[in-house]
């Protein structure tokens, strides 16, 4: 069961075993298609949906704080969700995340 946080809700998204740095890991929250990754030891959470094309950011490559789409290479920073290069122009939902006991949660709006 998730604790209400006033602007939504925690969801558990993933086990902290399956998120390794460098390798995104994508879930299914409620209607939210969801990407977790794990860069320099903080967990960050974005829609898994370039915003350009219907293609799965975790099927891209992520660089430092970049995720790069597999379809026509736009990239997104993964820490606000905006939009670093074309052909994409909207940017990626971000969500926050926490840590509790083996699992990743994501804040998801009510």
């Amino acid at each position: 069961m998730s604790d209400s946080d006033g602007a939504g809700k925690w969801e558990i998204a993933v086990a902290v075993s399956d998120v390794k740095a460098g390798e995104p890991v994508g879930c299914s929250l409620r209607q939210h298609e969801i990407a977790v990754y794990l860069v320099d030891g903080t967990y960050y959470a974005t829609s898994n949906i370039c915003t350009h094309e219907q293609a799965l950011l975790t099927d891209g490559f992520l660089e430092g704080c970049e995720i790069e789409c597999p379809l026509h290479g736009a990239r997104f920073d993964i820490k606000t969700g905006e939009v670093l290069s074309s052909p994409a122009e909207t940017d990626l939902e971000t969500f926050r995340t926490r840590v509790v006991g083996d699992h990743i949660e994501v804040l998801l709006p009510e």
